[in-house]
């Protein structure tokens, strides 16, 4: 027997996407995604640009170039804009640690536990989903009212640790459901508590689903302009996009340069935790709900 004989026959190969063809299809998606690029990217444009010029063109090239907004738009208040940044920052991490431990318990119970009823209140928890914020914004308001909370970070952050956010709990149940219960069996044969099998052995293989919700409470806390609207008075405790909306004089004498310029700013903390945690992201949305 000749050693071709002994080769094992080669299945053709599936012909290729033409060179043309992809060419195409990549200069379309090039096309799209300027598209969509094109108002941050001119919003950056118009940062450099002096104030005059601002309305006068759509292109994204400045006639000439300043960077003077950017320290006029960090002092233009009575408030710098690094004390916005920090408010933000501080609602932002106190908002993902409440919802990450609150969710993350609530969804162990719902997932994990036996007890009374435990379908229908699970059931009533995702018709909250359904409730639009507004609906519970005066009732929630008064309430915080007679405890003495407005003005003050706490209506935003204190929600955060009882487990409110119906949609990262429904998240999180759908993923730990996907866990072996035979861990859960293993565990509680040596020794485990409930407590301990949730903090020993659903957290450790919940990382994706716990970075997704992480990585949305802080897009959505830090990108909340509604809330903070609500609760805080005073411009010492204005978040970001409170203090951005300052820069709107009702006279019409804004200093659109400065506004651009903080906007740019604005948006680097967001891009820059999405770019970092995206990999998690993409792993704990492809992965809950999975058997």
């Amino acid at each position: 027997m000749t050693d071709a004989a002994l080769t094992p026959m080669e299945e053709p190969r599936a012909p290729g996407r033409p060179v043309w063809q992809s060419v195409l299809i990549h200069l379309v998606l090039v096309g799209i995604s300027f598209l969509m690029l094109y108002p941050i990217l001119w919003m950056l444009s118009a940062s450099f640009r002096p104030s005059q010029e601002i309305f006068n063109s759509t292109s994204l090239l400045p006639s000439q170039v300043r960077i003077e907004a950017y320290p006029e738009g960090w002092f233009a208040l009575r408030v710098s804009f690094g004390q916005f940044f920090w408010n933000s920052l501080v609602i932002s991490i106190l908002s993902v640690v409440g919802n990450v431990i609150a969710c993350s318990l609530a969804a162990f119970a719902f997932a994990r536990l036996a007890f009374p009823m435990r379908n229908f209140w699970f059931a009533l928890m995702l018709g909250t989903l359904m409730l639009p914020y507004h609906v519970t914004l005066i009732p929630q308001y008064v309430l915080f009212l007679n405890m003495g909370w407005v003005n003050t970070i706490l209506p935003l952050v204190v929600p955060k640790f009882l487990a409110t956010d119906a949609f990262f709990i429904f998240l999180m149940v759908q993923f730990f459901r996907g866990i072996p219960r035979e861990l859960d069996e293993a565990a509680r044969m040596d020794g485990c508590s409930p407590f301990r099998i949730y903090w020993k052995i659903i957290l450790p293989l919940s990382m994706p689903v716990l970075a997704t919700a992480a990585i949305f409470t802080f897009l959505w806390t830090w990108d909340d302009f509604f809330g903070p609207l609500i609760y805080l008075n005073e411009m010492s405790q204005y978040t970001v996009q409170l203090g951005l909306r300052s820069f709107i004089d009702s006279t019409g004498t804004s200093n659109w340069s400065a506004l651009f310029a903080m906007s740019i700013l604005s948006l680097l903390p967001v891009f820059l935790f999405f770019v970092f945690f995206q990999r998690l992201l993409i792993e704990g949305i492809a992965t809950t709900g999975m058997k």
